[in-house]
This record gives structure tokens, sequence and C-alpha cells, in this order.
């Protein structure tokens, strides 16, 4: 059975093709974090996801909007982008416009790690491997009562027992396939697409947020209304981006930790201008 085949059905309802069915629950919790901290969206408004995976968030905000949004949705990684290509195809490409590319500070093509057997997880720094392991561990096991529900059972097994298990599982979820993506800017695809307005800059692409941030030249950034990004926080990067947003001018910022990564380095940033 192929990726194009596997279906399932989301709790708001919405048919779904997807490439691991244990991944589908924990995306569908972990991108209602984003409505969150004054963000609010509206019909006819202006989406970018970037970082979209197979799209559930481009659907859920379709389902939000009463089927009345633009949404650009980019996801770099080829198998991935098949089924959220596939997804987007089926709801409404029209209003669904899907990109086989990354967003960065510069276009240019570039090596990921893809992660077949966890691909949320994949990335275009992979050089941090064994410590992003060892940070998932600790995190996942101080955390179990509100890990992903493949995993959540754990917390009724003797520690030393969930630590075997979560490790045998995280062998698996590391195993890497490298692949060539091609990235482009914000601003590049602003100006192919003469886009006036972005209501919402959702970013979720795995160390590399930075990066998508700073390829928005600076005329463009009045046009951005609010932004919700996942900030791994190494080199500083929820200071540098916090700073970032406030000189243009997205000055109301609230950060804080999903349950799951309480303790660890990642953070939800919430902007609104």
């Amino acid at each position: 059975m192929t990726a194009l085949t596997r279906e399932t059905i989301l709790p708001n309802g919405m048919k779904i093709f997807y490439l691991r069915e244990e991944e589908v629950l924990t995306l569908y919790e972990q991108i209602q974090e984003y409505f969150r901290n004054g963000i609010e969206l509206h019909e006819g408004d202006t989406v970018f996801d970037v970082g979209a995976n197979i799209g559930l968030f481009t659907l859920c905000v379709y389902h939000l909007c009463n089927q009345n949004v633009n949404v650009y949705a980019f996801e770099p990684i080829p198998a991935i982008f098949d089924v959220l290509h596939a997804n987007a195809q089926r709801v409404d490409p029209e209003k669904l416009r899907v990109f086989p590319c990354g967003l960065s500070r510069e276009a240019k093509i570039m090596t990921f790690a893809y992660y077949p057997n966890a691909t949320p997880l994949s990335n275009a720094y992979p050089e941090g491997l064994k410590e992003d392991r060892e940070q998932l561990k600790r995190t996942v096991l101080k955390n179990l009562k509100d890990a992903p529900p493949f995993i959540r059972w754990l917390r009724w097994l003797p520690p030393f027992l969930s630590s075997f298990i979560l490790d045998f599982k995280l062998e698996k979820a590391f195993q890497i396939e490298t692949v060539n993506c091609q990235l482009r800017t914000i601003s590049d695809i602003v100006r192919n697409h003469n886009i006036q307005q972005i209501d919402l800059l959702k970013v979720d692409v795995e160390k590399s947020e930075l990066d998508v941030l700073l390829g928005i030249e600076e005329p463009d950034w009045q046009i951005i209304k609010q932004v919700v990004v996942e900030v791994h926080d190494f080199d500083s990067r929820v200071e540098k981006i916090t700073t970032l947003l406030k000189e243009h001018g997205l000055s109301k910022i609230t950060i804080e930790q999903e349950p799951i990564f309480k303790g660890s380095k990642i953070f939800n940033l919430y902007a609104l201008r």
C-alpha cells in the first residue's frame, strides 16, 4: 500500500492521505497549539505554512475559515511533499497552493536529513544528531503524561523499562536518508505571486526558523500581520527572533512551551502586529 492509498479521518471530520499513521494525531494535536495568544484567522485571509509536512495545518486552516482562505504551503522533502500535494489537490487546489521547496535566507540547493520513520524531525541541520536524540529522550521521559498517544502508555512502566523501549523507538526514528532540496525565500514567493498581505506566517522547520525569517526583505515585513514559529533555542535563537520581529513592528510577543517540551530548548513564539 502506497502513501497515496493510505487514508484516515481527522478529528474535524476531514479525510486525508498520510505517510505514517502514528504521526497523524500527534501532528494534529500539535497544530492546535498555534491558535493561541491572540492568533486569529478569518475568511479571505492569506496564510503561509512553512514546513507543511503532509498539510495538516493547511487543511485545518481551510476548515477553520469555512473553505475561504488562501494558503501557500511549503515542504522540501519529496516523499512528504507528494502526500501534501495529494491532500491539497483533493481538497481545493485553487486555494491550497503547495510548493516542493523549503524557505530560507537565500535561494539554493541544500542537503536535508530525511527521517522516514519520524518525518516531522526531518531537517537541514543534522550535525547535532546524537545530542538531539538524547535531548528528545530526556524530554519525553520527563513529560510522558503529555507525550504523543503512541508512546504515552510508557508512563505505566518501570522507569528502566520505559527508557529501554524509548531507546529502541528512537534508534528506529533517527534513521536518516539524505536528500537534496530546493530552497527559496519568502520575498521571492511574495514577488512572484503578487501577495499583498500575509495574515499569518506559520513556521515549523526544525532549526531553520531564523533562516526563514532572514529571507524576508525589508519592504515585505509590513505585509505580515501575525507570526507563529517553533523555535529551537540554540545560539540564543529565541532572543534573536524576538528582536527581529520587534524591529519590524510585531511587538506583541508571547513565548510558551508545549507540555511535551517542558524543560527542553523547543518553544512556540507568537507575534502580533
